[in-house]
């Protein structure tokens, strides 16, 4: 993904500070815009090691001239460090970094992001405060994302939202375990996305999979604190939402509140169908395997139908005993779900079991065993 013989637009040649507190915003447009309209070769927007550039939020919006356009970020970018200093419009509270209808958009370089979320997470339960994502991905097809650490954002990290065919490698999220609703990528409306080899340490799911989501791999990643990998939830407020082919590998979940999970809201329509979970390792999850299709259980009515899944070669240890919770709806329930070489073990001695509630499917070489499943 190296750049072809191309013109290079330093953020610093546009009057960017680089010293943490003069607000660069401003340069990174005007070198942007540059960049956007370059006429031969492939462009690169370059943000230079050892120095820390400060952003209000920006909307970084195409289409562009060129059909790959890179941007190398070796130095640091940084949000303001408190709430008040934040100049959030109305379009742009939702994200603080926005890419729109960029086709070809290559980000790496080993720098670094921070999304300086503490004052965000102490004023959590302010209503009238709405959390910014920090990086939102929209419209951008064939996106390569890669080599970057990313910490502490107010809200989930990155936001995939309507993109075709994105390669993300070598992240590294961090934030702490007790930080609300830190995801590292949260996906809608999305196809075609593969996630590699990184390393997720958030307070919330390191990835979660939702509505409009189809053909997403998710190989060798480490989870760890934080919620674990979830499909949905879907089906919120009645709503039809839609996930298919879904295929998690190789991944670990260390010490997180759940692993591989599917949650569904009863009385939501739609499926979510044709996924795997395949050569998992688990270090102290608490609830290792677990399909919710009765999430708000005082609800009644329709279910988001939960159907072809299968978990293959699961092994590790469970802090609780409760290993494995299938729980579907008494009027769909589940389908064809099918457990293969599981062995889920506590580290206390406790024998580990599973429940489950109207589920149809296979369970071979299983401990704890599924007792609702055929051998």
């Amino acid at each position: 993904m190296e750049p072809d013989a191309g013109p290079r637009f330093n953020v610093i040649d546009y009057g960017a500070m680089g010293n943490g507190e003069a607000d660069d915003s401003q340069a990174f447009l005007k070198a942007w815009k540059e960049a956007c309209n370059a006429s031969y070769g492939t462009p690169t927007l370059l943000i230079p090691r050892d120095k820390t550039f400060m952003l209000q939020p920006l909307l970084f919006s195409g289409p562009c001239k060129p059909p790959t356009l890179h941007i190398k970020l070796k130095g640091t970018i940084t949000a303001p460090n408190n709430i008040k200093d934040w100049k959030l419009a109305k379009s742009s509270r939702k994200a603080w970094i926005r890419f729109r209808s960029i086709n070809g958009l290559v980000i790496r370089g080993g720098g670094q992001i921070n999304g300086q979320g503490a004052p965000w997470w102490n004023a959590y339960f302010n209503t009238e405060i709405y959390r910014p994502t920090a990086l939102h991905f929209r419209e951008c097809n064939n996106l390569f994302l890669s080599g970057l650490t990313h910490i502490n954002s107010p809200k989930n990290h990155v936001s995939i939202n309507r993109c075709n065919g994105s390669l993300i490698s070598k992240l590294h999220f961090i934030a702490p375990d007790q930080s609300p609703n830190t995801d590292g990528i949260d996906i809608s409306y999305s196809s075609n996305i593969l996630i590699k080899n990184s390393k997720m340490e958030t307070g919330d799911d390191c990835i979660a999979i939702n509505h409009g989501s189809t053909f997403i791999s998710i190989i060798g990643v480490f989870c760890g604190p934080g919620h674990g990998i979830s499909i949905g939830s879907l089906g919120k407020n009645g709503a039809h939402q839609t996930v298919e082919e879904i295929h998690v590998r190789n991944c670990t979940f260390n010490r997180t509140t759940n692993g591989a999970r599917i949650k569904t809201w009863i009385g939501g329509r739609g499926y979510a169908r044709k996924i795997t979970f395949k050569d998992i390792i688990l270090v102290e999850a608490t609830n290792p395997v677990i399909i919710d299709q009765q999430y708000n259980p005082y609800d009644s009515g329709d279910a988001v139908r939960v159907s072809d899944v299968s978990y293959h070669n699961v092994r590790g240890t469970s802090s609780s005993a409760h290993a494995i919770k299938l729980h579907c709806d008494k009027n769909i329930g589940c389908t064809n779900i099918v457990l293969k070489g599981i062995n889920i073990t506590t580290n206390s001695g406790k024998k580990t079991y599973a429940s489950c509630k109207n589920v149809k499917g296979v369970c071979s070489l299983c401990n704890p065993h599924v007792p609702c499943l055929s051998k």
